[in-house]
């Protein structure tokens, strides 16, 4: 069993926030794989399906960010799931929009929500990184990533989530390569050409963002 957590922030002010691409991605993968319906729960809202074989509880934590470690929590001792079987989809400021890395174990980078299920479930779970960008500067961090994403992100946007969706059951069965990879190929061609790379990181993650504004 695995449970997929997509992090976002509640509510019809946030839906379109670019802090928000957790939840849909986990809305795309629901949709893909024809999920059951939602239902509230673990104060969340959680949907059952199957994906390559094996059973899959999508979950997206109806709680602020910075709480959503409590919701994950529930839901993993409900299911029973270990920390080793629970992917979390985020927003990654420290990569380029449309870019993706996997990522298992290690720190929390400044993310209130990585933060908040390090706090609850300790660090070893695996984090699908989806790059939003960065503003430049860390005092600019948090109006970037709690605005909308604008008309000109759309093709990416919906290129990499489309991508995720269709590829996840790479990541169920354990193969993080083949995911990024085929990830990587679909999404060469909504991405533009870029003049610089900045803003793009290794799989090993980002500097640590202690001092940002942490949301």
């Amino acid at each position: 069993m695995l449970l997929a957590v997509g992090l976002g922030n509640p509510g019809a002010r946030h839906a379109k926030n670019r802090h928000n691409i957790g939840f849909m991605a986990v809305d795309a993968i629901v949709e893909h794989y024809r999920f059951g319906p939602s239902r509230g729960k673990f104060s969340g809202s959680v949907a059952e399906g199957r994906i390559a074989g094996l059973r899959v509880v999508a979950l997206k934590p109806l709680v602020y960010m910075n709480d959503s470690g409590r919701s994950v929590a529930a839901a993993a001792k409900f299911f029973r799931v270990p920390p080793a079987h629970i992917v979390v989809l985020h927003d990654e400021i420290d990569l380029a929009p449309g870019r993706l890395r996997v990522k298992r174990g290690g720190g929390h980078a400044g993310h209130n929500g990585l933060r908040s299920i390090h706090a609850h479930i300790g660090p070893d779970y695996c984090r699908v990184r989806l790059g939003v960008g960065h503003p430049g500067h860390k005092h600019r961090v948090a109006g970037h990533v709690l605005r909308n994403f604008v008309k000109a992100d759309e093709a990416w946007k919906n290129g990499i989530l489309d991508a995720v969706a269709e590829h996840f059951a790479l990541l169920v069965e354990g193969d993080d390569s083949a995911f990024m990879s085929k990830v990587a190929h679909d999404m060469r061609a909504a991405l533009p050409k870029r003049a610089s790379k900045k803003g793009d990181a290794d799989e090993d993650g980002p500097p640590n963002r202690k001092g940002d504004d942490g949301v």
